[in-house]
């Protein structure tokens, strides 16, 4: 533990947590939730980034400038317990002890094309931006900080975005579920091609993928 957050532990420890729950926040939208001045929250932001536990982009607001909006970092997300990574690692390796990294292979594939269907069904058949759209809150409710937008106003190209890694564990001993992920989101949304733009396994802070109506 830094020295920072030694100093007011449950302040900037408010902050994660508030975080966590909610996604994403501008320093207003802390301050509002927690009580905190904006120029308390602010300070205690700028420790947090510093020790590389948030991170910030910079949105578009409705006047004035593109304001700050913060969320926690990987680093950050491993302050708060879990063992659920480290087990599906584990039963990842056995699986492969047992049957073979092919077999395994298989049975990862056999997932993802289930998982694929499941959210073909829940997306529906109305048009592309509805789809992106919906399994954007589908991947939110599992665990993701996802968003999309349109490329250039179109309704045929959308970037999916997400600033987190549910499964990033498993991905960092199995990459090989990145590229199921991949054939996932292009058999779900169907008559699309679906290209990865960023990778969080690369070290880039979030995962981006380029959606385009075939």
């Amino acid at each position: 533990m830094t020295m920072a957050i030694a100093k007011q532990p449950s302040t900037k420890q408010d902050i994660l947590q508030h975080l966590l729950k909610i996604g994403q926040a501008s320093a207003q939208e802390l301050a509002d939730a927690l009580e905190i001045s904006p120029q308390a929250i602010r300070r205690h932001l700028k420790d947090l980034e510093t020790e590389g536990l948030i991170v910030h982009q910079s949105v578009p607001a409705a006047m004035g400038r593109p304001q700050h909006v913060y969320e926690l970092s990987q680093e950050g997300r491993d302050r708060f317990p879990s063992r659920y990574g480290e087990f599906a690692v584990d039963f990842l390796d056995t699986l492969t002890e047992t049957l073979g990294y092919e077999q395994a292979s298989s049975v990862l594939r056999k997932h993802w094309e289930r998982k694929a269907m499941e959210y073909r069904v829940r997306l529906g058949k109305g048009n592309l931006r509805d789809r992106v759209a919906k399994l954007v809150e589908l991947r939110k409710a599992e665990g993701y900080m996802a968003e999309w937008y349109p490329v250039q106003e179109s309704d045929c190209q959308f970037i999916l975005t997400e600033h987190n890694c549910a499964i990033s564990h498993v991905a960092s001993s199995f990459p090989s579920v990145c590229g199921h992920e991949l054939e996932m989101f292009a058999a779900a949304l169907q008559n699309c091609k679906v290209e990865r733009t960023h990778w969080i396994v690369n070290g880039e802070h979030r995962c981006g993928y380029l959606i385009k109506e075939q």
